[in-house]
């Protein structure tokens, strides 16, 4: 008789539980997206509960929702997670993996930096390219890689109930190609896109199960920007919402995908954003590269393209990431507070040859406490530009350069250092840098 009102209550409490379970399973998904909430995705399995992954770790996530590709899910979330943070999904090239992304780009450290939340989808097919190609891929809810990555998010979303209007997605080659279709099945979920080395929306569409398109990997698919702004607003028949900015990145000398797929894209893109051809602004931003903005003049235009002149395929370069996140607007809202300043030395040197270097940075801590999230400020000398680096974050490549800690490497006990490098292009002076400040502080050298 004394555990009878135990054991009631536990019953009550165990028919509150499946009540609320089976409100979760039968409530409408939430849309994530940038204005009213889209129609589901077609035949999609309801997001269940989702809990944070262990933080500043790449951790497979699985069971996310309606996968029809059988992709993996990659997350990295920072230890210092926004409050509603934004979302990034980061999609890498053919041959590729979600690991690989992670590991090959410094969008982790970037998001240790702001607090965003990262999701790297990974292929399993047997080529490891995205299907960009397929009928089911360029609609809406078609069924295969798009809605998988669509499950991603709201995964993501359910978890670190995260800002559906901060939604943006960045790739590499077929992860290029695949952040046009993103943009065009789910305009109401992406707030912006940045495409490395891509072709437009619906350029290799196949009906043969095909998923290469030789036509427009060879720059010969050649449309009026009306009609591929068509293709765009039939992947989503209906929707008048906003449409996404985008981000275009492509070399003159690509040998994959034709420089003339550059041109389209910005054809696309700009009549999808009811734009002309017609730069508002040109400018230079770094050697050899040209830079048009339509529709605007800031950093956050509706739509950006940069040429890189003489550069190939493989384009992508360190210190690329941070150009993205300002055009997504991502690098000026981060959680984590200004690290404090401490006592410090710094050893630098260089070796040279021909036009190249390679520099090489120790940072010392010579005070009592411990250096808990550091910056390194310093100036290169005219005429080099840092084309990659390890150990930190370097931004911009050139002039006044800050290299902020990698994931691994945030803290210095007193006595301790720390020891960091890039590799740069000069022009005939190949010094190293004379001067540095570590979180605002002056720094000895030597």
């Amino acid at each position: 008789m004394f555990n009878s009102p135990r054991r009631a209550l536990r019953s009550l409490l165990g028919a509150l539980v499946l009540l609320l379970t089976a409100a979760l399973l039968t409530a409408p998904a939430a849309s994530a997206g940038t204005g009213a909430a889209g129609p589901p995705v077609a035949g999609a399995a309801r997001v269940q509960a989702a809990a944070p992954v262990p933080a500043a770790t790449l951790t497979e996530v699985t069971g996310f929702g309606t996968n029809p590709s059988n992709l993996q899910m990659y997350v990295y979330a920072p230890a210092g997670v926004t409050e509603h943070p934004a979302v990034l999904v980061a999609v890498h090239w053919c041959g590729g993996s979600g690991p690989a992304m992670y590991s090959g780009t410094e969008y982790a450290q970037l998001a240790d930096r702001y607090g965003f939340v990262i999701v790297y989808p990974s292929v399993t097919r047997g080529s490891k390219c995205f299907d960009v190609s397929s009928p089911q891929a360029l609609r809406r809810g078609g069924g295969s890689d798009p809605v998988g990555i669509k499950s991603m998010i709201d995964w993501v979303t359910a978890a670190y109930s995260a800002d559906t209007g901060r939604v943006y997605a960045t790739g590499i080659s077929s992860g290029a190609m695949m952040t046009n279709v993103l943009l065009g099945d789910y305009p109401d979920v992406f707030a912006a896109g940045a495409a490395f080395a891509g072709v437009p929306f619906a350029c290799f569409a196949t009906t043969d199960g095909s998923e290469w398109n030789s036509a427009c990997s060879g720059g010969t698919v050649i449309r009026t920007a009306k009609e591929w702004g068509d293709l765009v607003r039939g992947a989503h028949p209906g929707y008048t919402g906003p449409r996404p900015r985008m981000q275009l990145w492509h070399g003159t000398e690509d040998d994959v995908l034709r420089y003339p797929d550059f041109g389209e894209e910005i054809k696309q893109w700009t009549d999808v954003r009811g734009l002309n051809q017609t730069p508002a602004a040109t400018d230079a931003p770094a050697a050899g590269w040209t830079r048009t903005r339509y529709g605007g003049t800031g950093d956050q235009a509706p739509v950006e393209a940069i040429s890189l002149q003489g550069v190939g395929h493989n384009l992508y370069a360190w210190g690329m990431a941070a150009r993205v996140l300002t055009f997504f607007g991502l690098d000026s809202a981060g959680p984590v507070p200004e690290p404090e300043p401490g006592s410090c030395r710094v050893a630098a040197t260089t070796n040279a040859w021909n036009t190249g270097l390679t520099g090489s940075v120790t940072v010392t801590n010579t005070g009592t406490t411990t250096i808990v999230g550091w910056r390194l400020g310093f100036t290169l000398p005219s005429g080099q530009t840092i084309t990659n680096g390890w150990g930190a974050t370097y931004s911009p490549a050139s002039g006044a350069v800050t290299a902020a800690n990698a994931t691994y490497n945030g803290t210095i006990a007193p006595n301790a250092g720390v020891t960091i490098g890039y590799q740069a292009g000069h022009t005939g002076n190949s010094a190293a840098p004379g001067a540095f400040t570590l979180n605002g502080a002056a720094c000895t050298t030597g």
